[in-house]
């Protein structure tokens, strides 16, 4: 059975994240959207991009979410070249959901992982 979707959950680690309570290194935020970087960065440019509303994960959205995730997905490549990737088509970066146990979903708040630079990466 899926959870519905709650504005805030005080026992999710990026519920803690957004609210100030436990730091991380900002990338981007606005009222609806919060990036920070990853804590054990798999390649030279990673970062997460995470709705500031708590969505357990991408099998949680609905049709009022479709404006959300287009913002992140448009934000996704801005703050890939801000943070440093390499330019398309030589350049590039993965933007990349993991959704549920199965699915390699660690944190159970929405999330996208955006990764790029030079190659070889630690994983991925």
């Amino acid at each position: 059975m899926i959870e519905h979707v709650v504005g805030h959950d005080p026992d999710c680690l990026f519920c803690k994240i957004v609210a100030g309570k436990i730091p991380s290194k900002l990338v981007y935020q606005d009222d609806e959207l919060y990036a920070f970087h990853d804590i054990k960065p798999w390649a030279p440019v990673h970062f997460l991009i995470i709705p500031k509303m708590h969505i357990p994960s991408m099998a949680h959205l609905q049709a009022e979410h479709a404006a959300l995730m287009g913002r992140m997905m448009v934000l996704a490549p801005q703050l890939a070249m801000e943070q440093g990737c390499n330019a398309y088509p030589a350049g590039g970066f993965r933007v990349l959901a993991n959704t549920g146990d199965e699915g390699g979903q660690e944190v159970h708040h929405l999330h996208v992982h955006v990764m790029g630079g030079p190659r070889p990466w630690l994983k991925g």
